[in-house]
């Protein structure tokens, strides 16, 4: 079964999916190109951050690869949609809601 990407659209800087943080540097990630599972065989996944460090205090936005990341740092938040499958009934009460005016 394919999972989707609920973390694949692009957020905006004062809303990240999560934060990790770590040795004085911080990651606000912004968007995920792959789902957990394919990240979890990719060693050169990335993520689309927003990053603050002692170098750098006014952030810089660009690609950095998951792996470094998670080898440094800590998530300290998370706002991710859970990669769960829908019920049954969740998904008739979603077609019967979009039918209604």
């Amino acid at each position: 079964m394919n999972t989707k990407n609920l973390c694949g659209k692009t957020r905006p800087k004062n809303n990240p999916y999560e934060v990790w943080e770590g040795n004085g540097w911080r990651w606000e990630v912004l968007k995920k190109y792959q789902t957990p599972e394919k990240e979890a065989s990719n060693p050169y996944a990335r993520w689309f951050c927003s990053v603050t460090s002692p170098f750098c205090p006014h952030g810089e936005m660009d690609d950095v690869y998951v792996n470094e990341i998670k080898s440094q740092a800590t998530k300290v938040s998370s706002d991710a949609p859970a990669n769960k499958p829908k019920s049954n009934g969740q998904v008739a009460q979603e077609f019967l809601a979009k039918l209604r005016w």
